[in-house]
């Protein structure tokens, strides 16, 4: 869904707005029509943006702007910008849209994430960086031994800030932003706005413009959501005989556990359709691996655990596949807003057995809707 307003309208310059032309954008999703003029004026924002609304060039394009404004370089192994992610995945897709962006306007910018050596990183922040996008344990890492500093920092974003604070790390947080410089322009990103992002809202920003664009029901109105109940030994059955229809022609299947998204993968590959797997155990490169098979079309379906839910920026996902159910009914929302993305629409399939009825209720509860009815086969 897009605003009617052109990017140059917001106040971007026009070699962000050729940038953004060249990349196939031509007017602002609402988030981004509503944050940019905000964050060029150096104000703060809390915005309310479920996943798939723009929401990342809503604040890399402004920073940008302001950073190659300003003029200024970093002193050695410190940073002007911080976007704090709390996962692997979502700091490189972060990292990547910086660089995309930023193309010709002399920027540094690097990734520092956890699962992956230090070295490469201690050397790019080094020099000192310009936009440094980082996940909140490796950060702490690098700065109790000495390897990058904070109090350049001028400009913090904290994106998703829910499942930052869903990880634990709002002790790594709250300790991240007191080394920063005051004063400070602060942003803070999340898909929903519980108590306890509202309280870090408070501590940490000043006076922040809201902006708040998730619809009514939190799961996402293109998505058309549909509901198997199947007993768990035959949900595997039932997933090959809905992979017979190519209209499922790039899937990400959500699993409970690790093994389980594992098994399923190998069950999958062995069926003949090219299937990766993505989880917490493999390494950040094979990760990566698997994401990029997945992107170029190698891999018809990416079997994952909710590691995949948030950050995920994969076009073209036409179905989302709740294998097992979620038990947190918000983790539902973040998976199936992998599919009808940037204005297209999506299917959403969920299989439920008996034992998960509790968990189908509690989704539906949460979205204040009713999942339709495929199959009754439990």
């Amino acid at each position: 869904m897009t605003d009617a307003t052109p990017f140059a309208d917001l106040g971007l310059t026009p070699r962000l707005v050729s940038t953004l032309a060249g990349e196939g954008y031509t007017a602002p999703t609402h988030v981004q029509a509503q944050a940019i003029p905000t964050l060029l004026d150096g104000g703060d924002l809390l915005g309310v943006a479920q996943t798939g609304t723009g929401k990342t060039a809503a604040f890399c394009l402004p920073l940008l702007q302001r950073l190659a404004d300003e003029r200024g370089r970093p002193s050695p192994t410190a940073a002007r910008t911080l976007v704090l992610a709390p996962t692997r995945e979502l700091a490189v897709q972060v990292e990547e849209a910086c660089r995309t962006y930023g193309k010709g306007l002399g920027l540094r910018s690097t990734v520092v994430v956890g699962g992956v050596p230090k070295g490469k990183q201690r050397r790019a922040l080094s020099r000192g960086v310009d936009v440094l996008i980082a996940t909140p344990g490796r950060l702490m890492d690098l700065v109790r031994e000495g390897s990058v500093r904070l109090d350049e920092v001028t400009k913090l974003v904290l994106d998703e800030g829910d499942r930052m604070l869903d990880m634990g790390f709002v002790d790594e947080v709250r300790k991240i932003a007191g080394m920063t410089a005051r004063p400070r322009q602060t942003m803070l990103f999340s898909a929903t706005m519980p108590k306890a992002v509202e309280r870090l809202a408070r501590e940490l920003l000043t006076q922040p413009a809201r902006i708040e664009v998730s619809p009514t029901a939190p799961a996402a109105e293109r998505i058309d959501q549909r509901v198997y109940h199947v007993r768990q030994a035959k949900k595997r059955g039932l997933l090959s005989d809905l992979l017979d229809d190519g209209e499922l022609s790039r899937v990400l299947v959500f699993t409970r556990t690790k093994r389980g998204a594992d098994k399923l993968s190998e069950q999958l590959a062995s069926d003949g359709i090219a299937t990766d797997a993505l989880h917490g155990n493999k390494t950040q490169g094979a990760r990566q691996q698997s994401l990029n098979r997945f992107r170029r079309g190698n891999a018809r379906v990416l079997v994952a655990t909710d590691i995949a839910a948030r950050g995920i920026d994969v076009d073209g996902v036409t179905h989302v596949v709740n294998y097992d159910l979620p038990e947190v009914p918000e983790s539902y929302v973040h998976r199936i807003g992998r599919t009808a993305r940037a204005g297209a629409e999506g299917v959403a399939l969920s299989f439920c057995d008996p034992s998960e009825r509790r968990h189908l209720r509690g989704i539906e509860q949460f979205t204040r809707s009713r999942l339709t009815v495929q199959h009754q086969a439990a």
